[in-house]
């Protein structure tokens, strides 16, 4: 497969899409081009990742009162009328008492394999 010529997203400009990227590519499974330059791809991974990271600055907070010991406190959502809310304290409290598992956890007793 020759080079392959393409243009970043970002910036517009021209980069080179080698032979040797493109079986890189095929070897690891990826079904795209890349859509970046590599300098376009340095910064964005320096910076952060983009919108998704940027858009986490902007989360509204909401004042609660901690269900287990009163303090108040914010969290990054509404919470749901009848479910505890617990501050930060509480909250570190409980993962590490309860194994940090959780109902997701998916236990149900037994040994541990690891």
């Amino acid at each position: 497969m020759p080079d392959e010529t393409l243009a970043c997203r970002d910036c517009g400009a021209s980069f080179v899409f080698s032979e040797g990227e493109q079986q890189f590519f095929r070897e690891r499974g990826y079904d795209n081009k890349p859509s970046r330059c590599p300098d376009c791809r340095h910064a964005r991974r320096e910076g952060g990742g983009g919108q998704r990271s940027q858009s986490r600055g902007d989360r509204q907070m909401t004042d609660v009162q901690c269900t287990s010991c009163g303090k108040d406190t914010q969290v990054p959502f509404v919470p749901t009328p009848g479910r505890p809310v617990l501050c930060p304290d509480c909250f570190a409290q409980s993962r590490a008492g309860s194994g940090g598992g959780g109902s997701r956890g998916g236990g149900g007793g037994g040994q541990r394999r690891w």
